[in-house]
């Protein structure tokens, strides 16, 4: 089965609902996700749940519904389910059917965002950077933006190393490095070359940034790209951020960029923080509004491809050796 760059496929992933703010202890708010009608709601304990919108009974949706404790109970007839979308209760009788459940998802809270999984269970929570595992992060979520192109098409854009050359005017020959892990859901790929110095662009690089230059992007999922650019480099620690894709309808995707950095004590540190924050978001609008018009006007069709856009091939295979979801149905178009 090919999962790349089809509509109809929904990878088994981590997918965003909605910043964590938007949904306040004892709220739910329903939402779609992938073609997906889900609602979400926060108990008292804080915890975040995910299940199938609609209830099993008539298809009224539970986000128009209330909280009652850690149960999300229905506005039409007061039915109750629990956080694996079995009903609790029914107030015009004590027999509950079988049938009276409605499917439940894994949640996760992570960089500001509440993301979802199509599953009940995840193998794997949602993607870390290496550099910042097991340390307090800073995040900054910049204003999401759509794409007329399959998310796919678009997250290959950090390995395509003949457009650092044709759209960003940087000539660097880039040797490739990669590692897959165990589950095979994600995929890490690592770029190095030495800076050359044919333009004022890349003699300013070497100036600033030492003889070489090295990025890596780590996909998870098929659906979140995290990039880490200027490692080991003078001047500048690593800069981090992430890019979390959403199939919204056959032809459109939504990106959400989120700068991360390692969050840094007293005020100086915040400081530091703020900067690279700062720094991260300004070499992202760089690149980003030279790629723009190429991804909103193309009609990807690989036949051929060369020796330099090997990155772009491992890629499409990795992507094709992952699950379908359940959602991927409802995802086709009509």
């Amino acid at each position: 089965m090919q999962i790349f760059n089809n509509w109809n496929i929904v990878a088994k992933g981590w997918y965003i609902a909605c910043p964590s703010r938007e949904l306040p202890p004892t709220t739910a708010k329903s939402l779609e996700m992938c073609g997906q009608k889900i609602v979400i709601f926060r108990g008292v304990d804080g915890k975040v749940r995910a299940l199938d919108a609609y209830c099993p009974h008539l298809g009224t949706d539970l986000g128009i519904g209330h909280v009652e404790g850690n149960l999300i109970r229905c506005a039409f007839h007061h039915w109750a389910f629990d956080e694996t979308g079995i009903c609790q209760n029914i107030p015009c009788q004590t027999e509950i059917p079988a049938k009276a459940k409605v499917s439940a998802y894994a949640t996760s809270e992570k960089y500001g965002f509440i993301w979802i999984y199509p599953d009940a269970e995840a193998p794997e929570d949602v993607a870390d950077f290496d550099e910042l595992r097991g340390k307090e992060i800073v995040t900054q979520a910049d204003t999401p933006f759509e794409r007329s192109c399959h998310h796919h098409i678009c997250m290959m854009n950090g390995i395509d190393a003949q457009h650092l050359k044709t759209i960003h005017r940087l000539d660097i020959k880039m040797d490739l490095s990669l590692h897959r892990n165990q589950l095979g859901t994600q995929i890490d790929f690592t770029m190095r070359g030495n800076f050359p110095q044919s333009t004022w662009r890349e003699r300013l690089g070497k100036r600033f940034l030492g003889a070489t230059y090295e990025y890596s992007m780590r996909y998870a999922h098929g659906c979140m790209g995290l990039l880490t650019m200027m490692k080991n480099v003078k001047v500048f620690p690593p800069l981090h951020m992430m890019y979390a894709y959403t199939p919204i309808a056959p032809g459109r995707t939504r990106i959400q960029p989120i700068y991360v950095t390692e969050k840094r004590r007293g005020i100086g540190g915040y400081i530091i923080s703020k900067f690279l924050l700062f720094c991260t978001r300004l070499a992202y609008y760089m690149l980003r509004d030279e790629d723009g018009k190429i991804y909103d006007n193309i009609q990807f069709s690989p036949k051929l491809l060369l020796s330099i856009d090997q990155p772009l091939a491992k890629y499409m295979e990795y992507v094709n050796q992952l699950e379908p979801s359940r959602w991927s149905h409802r995802c086709a178009p009509n």
